[in-house]
């Protein structure tokens, strides 16, 4: 315990009990004993905000190395671009028709341009019940 022997922390008491007497002793140990535990709780404070200060640090590098991969894999693998022989510009691929000659996929007319109605929800069964 911070490099004090058994014999130095003898004498500190013998010397405490001369000087401070042993009436005013308990209330000197009580004083001695609320400075020792607001000093380990600035220390656990310190602690704790250093090792948040790592803690995002940490992150602020994880975000920076994902953030570079992420731009690495668009870069080796960008968005679909238009095909350039596709007439409808639908950006889809070839399809190979029975007869050997290449089709573009095309998406139906009515799902491109027209949006369904939102389903109206049924009301719960809970709703309905009479209340006493």
């Amino acid at each position: 315990m911070f490099g004090v022997d058994s014999t130095e922390l003898l004498i500190v008491a013998l010397a405490a009990l001369v000087f401070i007497g042993p009436k005013e002793l308990p209330t000197a140990m009580r004083t001695v004993g609320r400075w020792v535990g607001r000093a380990r709780a600035y220390s656990r404070h310190f602690t704790a905000g250093i090792e948040n200060m790592m803690r995002e640090a940490e992150l602020e590098e994880m975000e920076k190395r994902w953030r570079e991969e992420n731009e690495r894999i668009m870069r080796e693998h960008p968005i679909a671009v238009p095909y350039a022989g596709d007439p409808a510009g639908t950006g889809a691929p070839p399809v190979a028709s029975g007869a050997g000659e290449a089709e573009p996929l095309l998406l139906p007319e009515a799902a491109a341009t027209e949006e369904e109605p939102p389903l109206p929800l049924p009301e719960p069964e809970h709703h309905k019940r009479d209340l006493p």
